[in-house]
């Protein structure tokens, strides 16, 4: 056996200093490490030998990349080219886009733990429209009240956890909980900085998708990094331009769902929807309930009318599946006879089988990907702020409505109980009024205006093993109070339909506690 280190990816700065000392630096390109391995299945020579003779011919190696990518179709040889990038002064809006591609890494400047100052983003549209004045108003208004409210926030988390502002170490723990809750006043407008890696495929994806984009930021942001990274792997990235498919297919679906007949309130019934065999009697009333929306007056803080977590549909018979996919990969049997053997198991042997699938499991492992082939689909009326961290969990299927101030505010209860509540949804209020200006004169524009505490529809598919990942993570006491009561929600209404599957899900700080008391 031999492993050799191929190659690492170094600060760009640290490769120009390198220019006084190379003759030539166009070696130091990731396309000879692509091109070297797109030859490993037909050439004989060992992959060590192949990298030397790509990075003596690099427009051979170039050239090569070009034929098996884009002639013959290997897209996945661009995937051993890798770009590091630093992305500067962007809004958390275009952050929502930028993150959307899932199989790209990032690190977020948080609003839980940075102070933001009052840097905004004023969008080329809403300029053209003539509204720059009353946004950069409501704006103002909104980082006035931050500001206000965190230092309000501030004294109250430090008497509330004496115990923790006792050690002068969890300083910044605390602020940074006071940071978190008085970030739900500030816009999608607040400028950011993220750190990103991604490969050559995903970037090509990437910049033809924000070109289709309907906002001038995401087009500007795709022409900045094409700029950027051009000149590095050009012949891994081809497809920049906008097309079609991306420019047109959404707004295409728009136009026909507007189109559509809207149901009567009452048409979609109890017995309609028990056709989901994953829906259990609450989920289906809330869904009922859901089907009538009213129309938005002002700024309020109630979920009553809108219900965070709805489970609209799961896996039948998913303890079933799970335990048929145990049985299938531990022995020679059809996936259709591991289902019916686990169907005619009585309860206490699937208990003892899920239970051997999950006893030496600790907080850090992964469940067995058995646990994948089950499902549940929900959907979520949550916060921007909580979205922020949801929108992390790549590996699910996540789909989004726009932000609609007609689903109310998220309001922290830290805020109620520092007695800040009126002010916040006075700001609430304020803020809705600018954004049906700005809907009416620059629609696309419009969410920039609204806060971290507005709220959207998102539809998430998620199978068992990545709900585990989200329970360790996200239920779990050091999470953000926001998506940890919404996990928390999922999980409650997940064991209602999966609950051997889901025998072990929680976060990690009670993992040995449920650990102890499953197997004692």
């Amino acid at each position: 056996m031999k492993v050799i280190l191929a190659g690492y990816n170094i600060d760009y700065e640290t490769i120009m200093d390198l220019e006084d000392l190379c003759e030539d630096l166009e070696e130091l390109t990731p396309e000879t490490i692509a091109a070297a391995y797109a030859r490993i299945s037909r050439s004989p020579k060992a992959v060590h030998e192949l990298r030397a003779a790509a990075r003596g011919e690099v427009d051979k190696a170039r050239q090569s990349n070009r034929n098996i990518v884009f002639e013959m179709g290997h897209s996945s040889i661009a995937e051993h080219a890798v770009f590091n990038v630093d992305v500067l002064g962007v809004s958390r809006l275009l952050v929502e886009d930028i993150e959307k591609f899932r199989l790209c890494s990032y690190t977020e400047k948080s609003q839980r733990y940075v102070l933001f100052k009052d840097d905004f983003v004023i969008p080329a549209e809403i300029k053209k429209a003539g509204l720059e004045a009353p946004f950069a108003e409501i704006i103002r208004h909104q980082n006035e009240y931050y500001h206000a409210c965190y230092e309000r926030l501030r004294p109250y988390v430090f008497a509330k956890h004496p115990e923790l502002a006792a050690d002068p170490a969890n300083r910044s723990l605390l602020e940074g909980w006071a940071k978190e809750d008085a970030r739900y006043a500030i816009a999608l407008a607040t400028e950011t900085q993220l750190g990103m890696t991604l490969n050559a495929r995903n970037l090509e994806l990437m910049l033809r998708r924000l070109a289709a984009h309907p906002l001038a930021e995401a087009r500007d942001f795709s022409d900045a990094l094409f700029k950027s990274t051009k000149s590095v792997a050009p012949s891994l990235v081809r497809y920049t331009e906008a097309t079609d498919y991306d420019r047109l297919t959404r707004q295409d679906l728009r136009e026909m769902v507007s189109a559509l007949k809207p149901l009567p309130p009452m048409q979609l019934t109890g017995n309609d929807l028990s056709r989901h065999s994953g829906l259990d009697p609450k989920s289906r009333q809330s869904l009922k309930n859901m089907t009538s929306v009213p129309v938005f007056a002002g700024a309020t803080s109630s979920e009553d009318e809108f219900p965070a977590v709805t489970l609209v549909h799961a896996t039948p018979d998913a303890d079933l599946w799970v335990l048929a996919g145990l049985i299938h990969s531990s022995s020679d049997r059809s996936l259709t006879d591991c289902f019916i053997l686990a169907g005619q198991m009585d309860e206490q042997q699937r208990q003892d089988m899920m239970r051997a699938a999950l006893r030496h499991i600790r907080a850090y492992d992964p469940v067995l990907r058995e646990f994948e082939h089950v499902e549940l689909l929900f959907e979520l009326t949550v916060s921007a702020s909580c979205f922020a961290q949801l929108k992390r969990h790549r590996m699910a299927t996540l789909t989004v409505q726009a932000y609609d101030p007609a689903l109310g505010v998220t309001v922290p209860p830290a805020i109620r109980e520092i007695g800040m509540e009126e002010s916040f949804l006075d700001i609430m209020t304020r803020t809705n009024e600018i954004y049906g200006q700005m809907r009416k004169a620059a629609f696309a524009a419009a969410p920039y205006i609204l806060t971290n505490a507005h709220r959207r529809r998102v539809a998430m598919k998620v199978n068992a093993r990545e709900l585990y990942h989200m329970a360790r993570l996200r239920a779990d006491r050091h999470a953000q109070w926001d998506i940890r009561e919404l996990t928390e929600k999922m999980l409650v209404a997940a064991r209602s339909v999966m609950p051997l599957t889901l025998l072990l899900a929680t976060g990690k700080d009670g993992f040995d506690a449920l650990y102890r008391q499953t197997y004692e």
